[in-house]
């Protein structure tokens, strides 16, 4: 058997010009939201496509597994590694090739950072329409890989609708080049959504071809109390249907989760209407910010009665404004409060949203009497974050946690995993959840791809180990 020195070193004739870390380099390193994410033996860095294809195949040759990684900031186990494994490390590919004001297109590397990219856009007054918490970490490669939301997919959709085109290192090493930059294809089998989602599993992004939208002028941000989900909608549909504005985030949380957020954080309670069931973040964007400020103040005013709103405040000051996305945001202050809480990211359409947040509130004290759920999430795509307020429970407990948050959730058109993919961590959830012909065909298009089972193998489909 090769011995470690003996592998590190071949790595480096193999994939040349590349970064390369033993596993004594990673154990100093930091290895992102996920401890288990720097488990390899070794961690190798290429430059470019070329550099990927030629670990994809040096990898392929000796057997072993390779795991893909950008920002390491998936919340799932999706980047996981194990002591055999190899990692595939993209940060230095992270250039903004190209951006195309005319054409509103951006071809950018798979390490760039979505930070990065927003800003690129900004400079021609445009913006890739999409935004993430992480958006500082987080790489357009990983965003593809996971199918990425945020806070502005109830508008402009998943990193699914963002993107136009990719170039993808295929388990064989193969290189897929088809970045398409126009929005318009129907020639055949559309097969980069392949990718879409798939967490490194089908291949590893190495480019892509990104839409970009027009930024929106400036924007004004309120924060509404509402006795319910339907209430918080209700003023959702009036500031969607409003011209000569464009609502850009409606977020919610839950009394338990702003409470815990608040008081963590240190924010007056007296400074921010709290005291209400749910919060409703509203950002809305006009040409100027007194027209945006204006727009929120006589829309909240119009609706007070008819929305049954118990309290609002609308922003008057940048500051005021950054202490009501941190309230919001800041959501890692749960981790601080528990330790490995069990957290969840479940879709629900919007009218069912508040009689599944008491179907589960009730589901859970019966498993547990003191168990309460922290709830928030993206109100107008009815994606919803859910942590329960104890410490790392066993399986057996987590996996009753899982039935009573996702049972039903397909029968009413939702889905379990609503943008953190599946990973480890939602594997076993996958199986018993998830529709068994999906599955089989998931199964299907992976063994075509990827016999081996080289390409973050037991990720999504596949035998993968216990995590729980």
């Amino acid at each position: 058997m090769t011995g470690h020195g003996d592998l590190v070193a071949e790595l480096r004739r193999s994939v040349s010009g590349a970064v390369i870390w033993d596993r004594n380099e990673l154990a100093g390193r930091d290895p992102g939201f996920d401890d288990r994410n720097f488990g390899a033996a070794a961690l190798v860095r290429p430059r470019d496509a070329e550099g990927v294809s030629a670990l994809v195949r040096f990898c392929a040759g000796k057997g072993l597994s390779l795991v893909a990684q950008g920002g390491r900031t998936g919340l799932a186990g999706g980047a996981a590694t194990t002591a055999g494994q190899i990692i595939c490390d993209l940060g230095a590919m992270n250039r903004i090739e190209e951006i195309d004001p005319r054409a509103r297109v951006a071809i950018v590397q798979a390490g760039t950072t979505l930070a990065a990219l927003q800003e690129a856009a900004a400079v021609h007054g445009l913006d890739p329409g999409i935004d993430l918490a992480a958006r500082g970490s987080c790489t357009i490669g990983g965003m593809i890989s996971t199918n990425a939301g945020g806070i502005m997919a109830f508008r402009n959709g998943t990193m699914r609708h963002r993107l136009l085109g990719l170039e993808v290192v295929l388990p064989d090493g193969r290189l897929l080049r088809d970045l398409t930059r126009v929005l318009k294809t129907s020639a055949g089998y559309d097969l980069k959504h392949l990718f879409v989602g798939a967490e490194g599993t089908l291949g590893i992004v190495t480019r892509a071809a990104i839409r970009l939208d027009p930024i929106g002028g400036s924007s004004a941000t309120a924060i509404i109390g509402t006795k319910d989900a339907a209430s918080a909608l209700h003023v959702v549909g009036h500031f969607l249907g409003r011209a000569g504005t464009s609502l850009r985030a409606a977020e919610i949380m839950w009394h338990g989760f702003a409470s815990a957020v608040a008081r963590t954080l240190g924010i007056d309670s007296g400074e921010l209407p709290l005291d209400a069931p749910c919060l409703l973040v509203l950002e809305l964007a006009a040409p100027t910010a007194e027209e945006a400020t204006q727009a929120l103040e006589q829309g909240l005013s119009a609706l007070w009665a008819e929305a049954d709103i118990i309290d609002g405040a609308v922003a008057m000051s940048l500051e005021q404004a950054r202490t009501i996305w941190r309230l919001r945001e800041e959501s890692e202050v749960i981790e601080r409060l528990h330790d490995h809480p069990p957290s969840f990211d479940v879709s629900v359409p919007g009218g069912a949203i508040d009689a599944y947040v008491t179907r589960i509130t009730e589901g859970l004290k019966a498993i547990d009497a003191d168990y309460s759920p922290y709830v928030f999430g993206h109100l107008a795509d009815g994606n919803l974050h859910i942590s329960i307020n104890t410490d790392n429970p066993p399986r057996e407990r987590y996996r009753a946690i899982e039935d009573v948050l996702y049972a039903g959730l397909q029968e009413i058109g939702g889905s379990f995993s609503a943008e953190h993919g599946v990973g480890l961590d939602k594997r076993d959830a996958y199986e018993r959840h998830a529709d068994p012909v999906k599955q089989q065909l998931s199964r299907a298009i992976k063994a075509l791809l990827d016999p081996s089972d080289m390409l973050n193998p037991g990720k999504i489909v596949g035998p993968g180990p216990e995590t729980r």
